[in-house]
């Protein structure tokens, strides 16, 4: 599938998911739909694609809030009738460290939750790398060194150079040896050097990946079927009851990382490490992949990181939901 047939169906699947949400309210009354840019461009997509497939997107909503409804009562059921509030934020929210695609509001009350919905993919983020973007500081709040721009200078100047030469990524040589792994190599240094400076790097790493609200992550398998849900509970925000109306299991809260114990690059076999990979471990459960690739056909002067998440903490809830 093709990075924008990913768009498309991921916003899609966002619009499955608000719709099924909202049909699950026969009073209209009870129900209100936040009329945005965002809705209009995830309905679009979704009565864009074949009927089949949005049957399965359909299909995948309802799997997944099998799951969740039984985990917060108050998506159902609230003190004198409250309305529920839906709606879809836009992508850059991400940015600002909300990765929630669907919000879901009882305005009275202030109570809230949110879902970050997956379509047959795990990617957390898509962050870049460039000569310009200190990512030490956006991501974590601390300035990358002088030494790490250093270090990726002359990188950067060269995709320049072929960038003005209107080079193609398949025509620069040995992209991986010359391009991909002198960077990543810098990359890792400044994330020890960081972590050396300031026990709170991975912690802060941690929370920009998965954000700062406390939501549950629903991943599509178009393939076997399912619907995976994962409860990210940091702060404590998820699974609250609705009066006298409990949730039939506790969500446990997790724990963020205090420190790295390795950050390298993933290893192929035992003789053969990856050119573009880098996987960071730390301690409660965590680890990292960050893949870097070109995020276009031709050459321009900053990659794009693959972020995801391959391990998690033993007590985080998840469970998975075959479709019907």
């Amino acid at each position: 599938m093709t990075s924008g047939n990913q768009t498309k169906f991921g916003k899609a699947f966002e619009f499955a998911c608000l719709n099924y949400l909202k049909n699950l309210f026969a009073d209209e009354h009870l129900v209100y739909v936040n009329d945005n840019e965002q809705l209009q461009t995830a309905s679009d997509a979704y009565f864009d694609i074949p009927y089949n497939l949005r049957c399965n997107l359909d299909k995948a909503a309802k799997s997944a809030f099998n799951i969740i409804i039984k985990l917060e009562p108050q998506l159902l059921y609230s003190k004198k009738n409250q309305p529920l509030h839906l709606s879809l934020q836009a992508d850059n929210q991400g940015i600002k460290g909300d990765v929630r695609d669907v919000l879901c509001i009882r305005k009275q009350n202030g109570w809230e939750i949110g879902f970050s919905c997956k379509h047959n993919h795990h990617a957390v983020k898509h962050s870049r790398l460039s000569d310009r973007i200190n990512f030490g500081k956006e991501w974590i709040g601390i300035s990358c060194s002088g030494t790490y721009f250093s270090e990726i200078k002359p990188i950067f100047d060269k995709l320049k150079m072929l960038r003005k030469q209107d080079f193609l990524w398949s025509s620069v040589p040995e992209k991986e040896k010359t391009v991909y792994k002198p960077l990543l190599m810098a990359f890792i240094k400044e994330l020890n050097r960081l972590a050396e400076s300031d026990s709170s790097v991975p912690s802060k790493l941690v929370n920009y990946l998965i954000g700062n609200k406390d939501f549950y992550k629903i991943i599509t398998d178009d393939k076997m079927k399912t619907t995976r849900v994962e409860a990210v509970n940091i702060a404590g925000n998820l699974n609250k009851p609705s009066d006298n109306i409990k949730s039939i299991v506790n969500i446990p809260r997790l724990k963020l990382p205090s420190r790295f114990y390795h950050i390298g690059f993933k290893r192929i076999s035992s003789t053969e490490e990856s050119s573009n990979t880098v996987e960071v471990v730390c301690d409660e459960g965590w680890a990292i992949s960050m893949r870097i690739h070109n995020a276009s056909s031709k050459v321009e002067p900053s990659l794009k990181f693959d972020i995801q998440l391959i391990s998690l903490p033993s007590s985080i809830y998840s469970q998975v939901e075959p479709w019907e």
